[in-house]
């Protein structure tokens, strides 16, 4: 079948090397264009660009979809399926008409719960105990089509959300390949979505990286986790000065001290006492202009005051 491929991260990613991988014909892979990275502004390819490109595939970066141009091309590449995976733009209706059997999308959560930009995040952000993919077909209005099939999974106690995308990325590419052998032998199921359960996942934004220590030691715990790897969980109540956190350990630990207040300090990390009346321990954070280092290792050169 021939298959033109829409992605751009590492979610992405392992699903367009799924497809190669399974011997399909890959016609033609969209990306989002190349994006200033670090303090150079250097232009960098997406991870689906690099890896299309390492397989000698066709590779499209449109600035826009809704100019005619990338519907026209995507006809001239005559794809049987469409196949979407993170790639960061909304399809207009005209692309979605193109393919001969389907447009269909690779999406990281147990839609109908988590519809949008950032399901990985949210998921964790919400202390949920389990996720999965769905893959789905594509619809106008976002990701509401109908489901082709679910793939859940547990959501470790510890894990972060860049740690779960990978783990989520493996599984979604897994699910494509059952789903596209599906289609191709006319035996796809399709399942409307339950409209009564419809949860979002909007774009994460800074607003979210400030630590209220007055929430539960699990919720920060989850906070800081879920932020990840950006906008990062922030917080200037340790030493005065603003840190990201980067990861923590809910001790289960109690403490008289007030919310936000140093508890502890030491090779384990940092303690700080949370609403809920237990200590949160900060375990890797970064200072502003500094690298990302064990909290140990920030004590080193930062004595902390407790209490």
């Amino acid at each position: 079948m021939r298959i033109v491929f829409m992605g751009t991260p590492v979610f992405a990613e392992a699903s367009l090397r799924a497809l190669v991988e399974a011997g399909h014909t890959l016609c033609g892979v969209f990306t989002q264009p190349d994006k200033p990275k670090n303090r150079g502004h250097k232009l960098t390819a997406s991870p689906v660009k690099e890896y299309a490109l390492s397989q000698g595939l066709t590779v499209f970066q449109p600035s826009k979809l809704r100019d005619g141009a990338a519907a026209d091309e995507i006809r001239r590449l005559r794809p049987g399926l469409i196949v979407v995976a993170a790639y960061g733009k909304i399809l207009p209706e005209e692309i979605l008409q193109i393919p001969r059997y389907a447009c269909i999308n690779v999406h990281s959560s147990l839609l109908p719960a988590y519809r949008g930009a950032a399901p990985i995040n949210w998921a964790v952000l919400n202390g949920e105990t389990r996720t999965g993919v769905t893959i789905m077909h594509m619809a106008k209005e976002l990701d509401a089509g109908d489901i082709i099939l679910q793939r859940d999974m547990p959501i470790a106690p510890d894990e972060d959300a860049q740690a779960l995308t990978i783990r989520l990325a493996a599984l979604g590419a897994e699910a494509l390949l059952q789903a596209v052998a599906a289609i191709e032998s006319g035996a796809a199921p399709r399942f409307a979505q339950d409209p009564e359960r419809v949860t979002y996942a909007p774009l994460l934004s800074k607003e979210l990286s400030p630590v209220d220590w007055t929430r539960t030691a699990h919720e920060i715990n989850c906070q800081i986790r879920g932020l990840l790897p950006w906008p990062c969980a922030t917080t200037d109540a340790i030493g005065g000065e603003t840190l990201k956190l980067f990861a923590s350990v809910e001790t289960g630990e109690r403490t008289d001290s007030a919310p936000g207040r140093v508890t502890d300090t030491g090779k384990a990390g940092i303690g700080v006492a949370c609403g809920d009346g237990l200590i949160l321990r900060i375990t890797e954070l970064q200072a502003q202009g500094k690298k990302r280092m064990s909290a140990a290792s920030y004590l080193l050169g930062h004595p902390v005051s407790v209490g």
